[in-house]
């Protein structure tokens, strides 16, 4: 079986997040980089597969040269190849994104003595930690025509495909997929390994196949980006002792605490 999963390299949570003096970008220059967890479990996902029925896992993703990290810790957690489509550092829009994948698993199809490809299961995850757009999965599977389903916690092998599971408002949903076939993987799903030396070995030699993209625009224009600001504390010295206790109530009463 042969399976591509879409990652897509996104800065680091717990950090301050600073806009750009032009406003058009969030500054990543002291950021780490990794990729959405949710695509780390479609990652596992996968290798867990072809573990058990054979084949091989490809990691992809749209970005600028420094992505290649994120594909090599992909690579360290099992994968066998990876793709990079490379940008010239741009935030590309969902369907901007879309449209490449679709491009790239397009003609892997009409290949068939490429080594990647034609996959019989392409794995997102439900969203990027970044711009949680929940989009470009289901944009692939529509320009492709694949039966895609969403936002799953539980994929398990049929005769004819996958049984894809998930909760949704306290009810659980089940979707028989023949391949091939979409899915959106949400955290949870599994437990990631973590990578093993030897696999970071072979993922530090490992090949990137790699192919130059050229930006697209899409129909939304971008204004510029805010910083929401952030509310004030208050603080304020009374007193201390028992001869503080009157201010204290009186404060508590002027914030409103008090009834």
């Amino acid at each position: 079986m042969e399976i591509l999963v879409c990652v897509k390299r996104v800065p680091m949570v717990g950090g301050k997040i600073v806009v750009t003096a032009g406003g058009q970008d969030v500054d990543t220059r002291m950021s780490g980089f990794t990729v959405s967890p949710h695509e780390e479990c479609a990652v596992e996902e996968a290798v867990q597969i072809v573990e058990r029925e054979g084949g091989s896992v490809t990691v992809l993703t749209l970005g600028p040269p420094e992505a290649a990290d994120q594909l090599r810790d992909m690579l360290a957690l099992g994968a066998k190849h990876a793709v990079l489509l490379e940008t010239d550092g741009r935030e590309w829009g969902p369907m901007a994104t879309a449209a490449a994948i679709s491009a790239v698993v397009s003609r892997a199809a009409r290949r068939a003595d490429s080594e990647q490809g034609p996959y019989d299961l392409l794995l997102f995850g439900n969203e990027a930690a970044d711009t949680g757009g929940y989009q470009v999965g289901i944009r692939v599977a529509h320009a492709l025509g694949l039966p895609v389903a969403t936002g799953i916690k539980k994929l398990a092998r049929t005769e004819t495909g996958f049984r894809a599971s998930r909760e949704y408002r306290g009810v659980q949903e089940s979707y028989d997929l023949t391949l091939p076939a979409v899915v959106s993987v949400k955290e949870g799903i599994n437990l990631p390994r973590y990578p093993s030396l030897p696999g970071r070995l072979r993922a530090k030699r490992a090949a990137i196949d790699t192919a130059a993209t050229d930006w697209q625009a899409e129909g939304l224009r971008k204004e510029r980006l805010r910083v929401p600001e952030q509310a004030r504390k208050r603080a304020e010295v009374i007193g201390t002792g028992v001869e503080a206790v009157p201010a204290l109530v009186a404060l508590l009463s002027d914030l409103g605490v008090l009834t």
